[in-house]
């Protein structure tokens, strides 16, 4: 056990920190499993909605730093693939476009020089 202050926050840290990964870890598993299930019963809307799920569960992992970014890349190249070779179309995520509107020019006011005083001699 520690005896200094900081070792004993640092304990407490270490374990909340574990916990909390284990949680996203098996969250990934469990979303990888249902994926796989999912390709072994072969029905197309269930392959597309596993393969989203499986793609959030491997983002957040990332986020997280429970798995490197590259990691998380290739496990979601990896899952598109395997979708698409099952022959379901890999669900993308819908990027909303944001409607730009024409900026208004708006004259500005005219400023007025400011010029330094001249020293006297």
């Amino acid at each position: 056990m520690p005896i200094i202050q900081s070792a004993k926050k640092r304990v407490k840290v270490a374990a909340k920190a574990a916990a909390r990964n284990s949680k996203t870890k098996r969250a990934l598993r469990d979303a990888m499993k249902e994926l796989q299930a999912a390709l072994s019963g072969g029905k197309s809307a269930t392959i597309s909605a596993a393969h989203t799920k499986a793609a959030s569960a491997v983002d957040t992992a990332a986020k997280k730093n429970v798995i490197h970014k590259n990691k998380a890349a290739r496990k979601k190249s990896q899952l598109a693939k395997m979708v698409k070779a099952a022959g379901a179309k890999p669900e993308t995520k819908k990027v909303a476009t944001k409607k730009v509107s024409p900026a208004k020019k708006v004259a500005k006011p005219a400023t007025k020089k400011i010029t330094k005083p001249t020293a006297k001699k």
